[in-house]
């Protein structure tokens, strides 16, 4: 397959994207994570909707290894930190259904009061 220089530029602006998803995992900026992860998955559907034929030589399957591996660095450093987050949403959902499971079961509530 031969990546055409604008298969490469899509794999460089993900990658900088990605970059920018790190920094915004860090500084606990969900809403510009999830803004930033729309558009990593915009360009990589359009990856995946390009399809072109031919074969890909040494230069650029490198230049391609290395920026999915870092892709994926940053991936891994973005989940270190949505992961205990998300594990507290976790915890306060269930709390809440759990709670509200209790006050049905005891007939508990504003209902009563």
């Amino acid at each position: 397959m031969l990546l055409m220089p604008a298969q490469i530029e899509i794999y460089e602006q993900m990658c900088a994207l990605s970059t920018r998803m790190v920094e915004a995992a860090r500084a606990n900026d969900w809403e510009q994570l999830i803004d930033l992860e729309r558009s990593v998955a915009s360009l990589r559907e359009t990856l995946v909707n390009e399809s072109e034929g031919g074969t890909i030589d040494a230069f650029e399957a490198e230049k391609k290894r290395a920026l999915i591996q870092q892709i994926l660095r940053d991936d891994a450093e973005v989940r270190r930190h949505t992961e205990p987050w998300m594990e507290q949403v976790r915890q306060f959902l269930t709390g809440s259904v759990r709670k509200r499971q209790v006050d049905q079961a005891y007939g508990t509530g504003s209902a009563g009061l």
